[in-house]
């Protein structure tokens, strides 16, 4: 019987990020700002920018503290409400409570992604600034949630942990909102273990942000930005001191030429898998909107006419076939389930995402996976849906 793939190493680091590191760690230049010549950080935030097409980028200690820096460079009020979607993970309220803001979750449908009515209603409250979180890399309806939020005034942060190398309609997700936010953590697309980064085209923003990061005293100065942006800020503004490490970033920098490589195998992988689950009766993979192109590392599906014991047996099933599998309302504390979210106070009623999470299934599915390892997981998949269901509910008997 074949061995289960190893779902969870990532992709070795690059022998050229090695070579770097025994660099750093001789020298003992480990801090962004100790060097007079550009330190990887500092590289690295100006290759990211190239690569997605923005003008600016500083790169924290995670993603989480980039949308919490994005939230203070914006200038939100204490107690800003700000709409979040009801499916994503902890850290995103979090990072808002974090900003002295309240965060307003928004009902999410079963194809994973926003519900426009719901958010359209919300919206028309005292919202003060829309944070959507593309979780696990999928996409809402972007048009109409930056078209509702440009009449309304409001500012998009996008939360793109899950979603680099993605496209809606072409243009590079991340880059549609005010500022956009990416994670380096390891099972991302690129992996230094912690770190994240933020992109944005506004040079107020990222002035207010850098200082925030924890640029003291004049280090701003190493930061390609106007200068008169920060002389404005300098001292008026607390630090958080969340920046990156250079080793962090000796890490990141040689990863990014792979990451055409990388989307692309991952995006093979998710399709190939996803057709041989639509074949079964009782799984559905949602599709894409149509504009999205998407980068995934990860599966997400649906389970059909199961009932939840039915469902915790089809996961033990998978389980026993050498594929381990998340329900994310069914799996106990899981981050992602809004009800497990008691930092809120009050629980918001959310009943069509609840109703999501009790049947939406969550796999990992790594890039650096070939056609034998997939077959492997679909097949578990797949058969452990009809160990459970069996032949004759297939056809209704």
């Amino acid at each position: 019987m074949a061995l289960a793939p190893n779902v969870y190493d990532a992709e070795p680091i690059p022998e050229a990020a090695r070579i770097e590191i025994e660099r750093l760690l001789g020298s003992g230049d480990l801090f962004r700002y100790t060097s007079d010549e550009p330190s990887p950080v500092a590289l690295l935030e100006a290759e990211f920018a190239a690569m997605m097409g923005a003008k600016y980028a500083l790169a924290v200690a995670s993603c989480s503290a980039a949308l919490f820096l994005s939230m203070k460079a914006l200038n939100l009020p204490r107690g800003a409400r700000v709409l979040i979607p009801g499916f994503t993970f902890a850290a995103v309220p979090s990072s808002v409570l974090h900003a002295d803001c309240v965060p307003v979750l928004v009902e999410v449908g079963d194809n994973y992604r926003v519900d426009m009515a719901d958010f359209e209603r919300k919206l028309a409250g005292d919202i003060q600034a829309v944070l959507i979180s593309h979780m696990r890399g999928h996409t809402s309806d972007m048009d109409a949630i930056l078209h509702l939020a440009k009449a309304k005034g409001v500012p998009v942060i996008e939360d793109a942990a899950h979603s680099l190398g993605t496209k809606w309609n072409g243009r590079t997700i991340g880059t549609l909102g005010q500022v956009g936010c990416f994670s380096f953590q390891s099972y991302k697309l690129l992996n230094s273990g912690e770190g994240g980064i933020l992109i944005t085209d506004d040079p107020e923003l990222i002035a207010r942000a850098i200082i925030m990061s924890g640029a003291y005293e004049h280090n701003w100065k190493k930061h390609p930005v106007l200068q008169d942006y920060f002389a404005r800020w300098q001292n008026k503004l607390p630090l958080y001191n969340t920046r990156l490490s250079n080793l962090s970033a000796a890490i990141i920098r040689p990863q990014l030429a792979e990451v055409p490589r990388r989307v692309a195998d991952g995006r093979r992988n998710h399709d190939y898998v996803a057709e041989i689950l639509n074949r079964s009766p009782w799984l559905e993979v949602p599709p894409a909107l149509p504009p999205e192109d998407r980068a995934p590392d990860s599966i997400q599906f649906n389970v059909i006419g199961l009932s939840p014991d039915e469902t915790r047996a089809f996961v033990a099933a998978a389980e026993a076939r050498g594929v381990k599998l998340q329900v994310f309302g069914l799996s106990r504390d899981n981050a992602r389930a809004f009800w497990n979210w008691q930092f809120l106070g009050e629980i918001p009623d959310l009943p069509q995402t609840r109703a999501m999470l009790m049947k939406a299934c969550d796999t990992r599915l790594p890039v650096r996976l070939r056609k034998a390892e997939l077959d492997f997981i679909a097949s578990s998949i797949t058969a452990a849906a009809e160990d459970v269901m069996g032949a004759q509910r297939a056809f209704g008997t």
